[in-house]
This record gives structure tokens, C-alpha cells and sequence, in this order.
């Protein structure tokens, strides 16, 4: 609540947060809306001459009303053209695959949930002093083509997509789909990064062990996508041309909210031998979100240029999001996730995913929206820091 010298005092005589942070957003511009309304009001025409406001168009081009319109993330520009998503610094990209989960389906659906009640919200945020619609060129790139049934061709479209996008100057915003895709989606950066990568995994499941089922799949990107010696006798030499990305380290893996009572056993064998770091949500819950978070960043950082977040959606508890595929309760509250996703975002990402959103068995969009939320949490905290966006060009003097 204390919020430092500037900013007016409560009834308590407390510094507050919130008066500083609203003097911050008076200073941001409203250009971006301003543009807006010109924009629906020439696409969309003039409204009927008994509505008094008349930035209002007769047909719904921009960000209102929230329940009309096509969807997009944030109803930002659809990038159909994405030769042309370099104009642009973050780019969401739905993944809708969900052929590598090991029992509940529905994930492919996710992307559409997430855009659907992503259109409740405006970009602008209070608690975080941050404007993301005019702070930051954001598009929605679309969906990955992915090939139902086939995880393997999946895959090799997944990297080569997401790769586009992180060579051509934009922060992926990756919307998934399961979590197999963590292997993909990292695939797709690291090569393109001069130094070490490290990861920072939220969820309830270890996901590290080799094969389920005799296949890669929502279990296994972690196995795959950190690298482990060439001497090791614990390769599969079928996939040996996939295993590990060479500047993923397991040491710069931290495993966050790991528990519950499924699908651990295989991944605790390969996590204790690779020496990833395995945060427990009991570890969470006595350090706090705060130092879990100070804890996690530097393990992952120890000799890394880039850190890449990878957020599984059932790392919070199924009271709260329960459309996912694999719910474990005893999981992260909403407001614990969200500080741990600011807090880490604030060093600067990579790229992030936010993974296992099913909606078939959400309740009220309560699941998407909190997908949302991860997503728009972590690129208000990366505009603050000045990771991410424009916020020098948008600031009035």
C-alpha cells in the first residue's frame, strides 16, 4: 500500500499506490484512442442522430461494446498478412492443438475462448499504471495451422511459426492448445537467442518425463526441450535428433506450484537427475509469492541472456479455473499467480505461453479470463520496465 513520497494520502495518512499510479496514467496520451474513434466512425458511419455521443459509429468497428464486433485478442488489428506482423512489437498467436493430452480434450479450443473474453477489457489498468493500447503495437497474428492427430508435423509447424514471428522483432504471445507445445514454442526462440535461455514453468505437473503413452506429449516438453549430455543412457535414440536444445540448461529450469497426486512419478526421476529446480506450491505457500518469485528469477537467469515463461493454466486451482484438462486442486489463488507473473515479467521475457485452457469444461469464461489476465499481467509489468513498447513516445512532458 505504501507507495514512496508521491501520490496523495489516505484517510490513514498512507502513501497510496493508486493516486501515484493515476497521476502516471494522466500523463500517457490518448492518441491511439483518439485515432480509434475517427477510424469506426469512417468504416463504420455516423450513428442515428438520437444518440448524443457522437464518437459513437452506426456499426461496431473498434473496442465497444465489448459483447459485439469480430473478435480478436484485445480486438487488436488481425495480422492476416503476417509477412507484415514485424510492424508490430507483440503478436498474440493461438496454437489450437490439444492431440497430445493424456485425458481431458478441449484445449484446442482455447485460443477462441481467450479472444472471446479477452474483448471485456481495454488495455487499461490502474493497479499497474499502464496503458497497453497506447503503449504498446500489438496484433493479433491469428492461429498456428496445425495438423489434428499428427504431433510430430504439429510441432515442426509450431517452430517454424513461431520462429517468424521472434525473427521479425515481435514478442510472441502464445496461446495454446496443451502443453506439449512448451517443446515447440521454445524451439521456435532459442536458436535465434546468442547465450543461454532459461525457463520459468507454473503448474501443478512436472511434465518432464520422456514419453506417456509412447508418445510426446502434454507430459513430456521439458524432457525435450532441455538439453542433457550425449553420454547420458537415458536417450531415446529415435528422437536423438530433437533431445534438448543445446542452450536450454536444466539447471536454468524452475518448476513452480509442482503437487497434487497425478502424472509426477516419471518426471520426479529425470527432474532429480537433471537438477532442475522443483518449487513445490507447499514452497510456495511458505516463502510467499513474492520471494518464490525472486527465487525463481535468479535460477533462471545464472548465465542466461533470455528467459522464456511458460504458464500452465491448472497451476491454478480448479475452483478458480476450472476448464482445463488436468485439474489438481490446492493450487495457486488467481491473486498469487498474478503478482509471481508481474514479478517475473518485470526482467524481461522472451516470449511467453499460456497453455491447458479447455473450455468445455469452463464455468462463466472464468478459466479464459484468468488466461487473459496472465497474458495482459506479465505485458503491463514488461511496459512499465520499458522491456516491452513505447511508453517514452506516449508520455506528455
Amino acid at each position: 500500500m505504501v507507495a514512496g513520497k508521491k501520490g496523495g494520502k489516505g484517510p490513514t495518512g498512507y502513501q497510496l499506490r493508486g493516486n501515484r499510479n493515476l497521476e502516471r496514467l494522466s500523463r500517457i496520451t490518448t492518441k491511439r484512442q483518439d485515432e480509434e474513434i475517427k477510424r469506426s466512425l469512417k468504416l463504420g458511419l455516423e450513428a442515428a442522430p438520437s444518440v448524443v455521443d457522437r464518437t459513437i459509429s452506426l456499426f461496431s468497428r473498434g473496442h465497444q461494446p465489448a459483447f459485439a464486433g469480430i473478435n480478436t485478442f484485445m480486438k487488436a488489428p488481425y495480422c492476416e498478412d503476417v509477412r507484415k506482423v514485424k510492424n508490430y512489437e507483440a503478436a498474440f498467436v493461438g496454437v489450437p492443438f490439444d492431440t497430445a493430452t493424456t485425458y481431458r480434450p478441449g484445449a484446442r479450443f482455447g485460443p477462441q475462448a481467450v479472444r472471446r473474453i479477452s474483448a471485456l477489457y481495454d488495455g487499461y489498468s490502474v493497479d499497474g499504471a499502464v496503458d497497453i493500447y497506447e503503449e504498446l503495437d500489438l496484433c493479433d497474428a491469428g492461429d498456428v495451422f496445425v495438423i489434428p492427430g499428427n504431433i510430430e508435423k504439429t510441432f515442426d509447424q509450431v517452430t517454424r511459426a513461431i520462429s517468424h514471428i521472434f525473427t521479425s522483432g515481435v514478442f510472441p504471445i502464445i496461446c495454446g492448445g496443451d502443453h506439449s507445445l512448451g517443446f515447440p514454442n521454445v524451439r521456435g526462440i532459442a536458436p535465434h537467442i546468442d547465450g543461454n535461455v532459461g525457463i520459468i514453468h507454473i503448474d501443478r505437473h512436472l511434465d518432464i518425463q520422456e514419453k506417456d503413452m509412447d508418445e510426446r506429449m502434454h507430459t513430456t516438453p521439458w524432457y525435450w526441450t532441455t538439453h542433457e549430455p550425449t553420454t547420458s543412457t537415458h536417450r531415446d535414440h529415435s528422437h536423438m535428433h530433437d533431445v534438448g536444445l543445446p542452450n536450454c540448461r536444466p539447471e536454468n529450469l524452475v518448476q513452480m506450484g509442482i503437487g497434487g497426486w497425478y502424472g509426477s512419478r516419471p518426471g520426479a526421476v529425470v527432474a532429480k537427475r537433471r537438477g532442475t529446480s522443483v518449487m513445490t506450491m507447499t514452497d510456495i505457500t511458505d516463502l510467499g509469492p513474492a520471494k518464490a518469485a525472486e527465487m525463481a528469477l535468479e535460477l533462471a537467469w545464472k548465465g542466461c541472456k533470455a528467459v522464456y515463461l511458460s504458464f500452465d493454466i491448472d497451476s491454478i486451482d480448479p475452483g478458480f479455473a476450472p476448464g482445463t484438462g488436468s485439474p489438481e486442486p490446492g493450487g495457486l489463488l488467481p491473486r498469487e499467480a498474478l503478482e509471481m507473473v508481474r514479478l517475473i515479467a518485470r526482467e524481461g521475457l522472451c516470449g511467453m505461453e499460456v497453455v491447458e485452457v479447455a473450455p468445455p469444461y469452463d464455468v462463466n469464461d472464468n478459466t479464459a479470463q484468468l488466461a487473459c489476465r496472465v497474458m495482459l499481467d506479465a505485458l503491463g509489468s514488461m511496459c512499465v520496465e520499458g522491456k516491452i513498447g513505447h511508453r517514452a513516445k506516449v508520455m506528455k512532458k
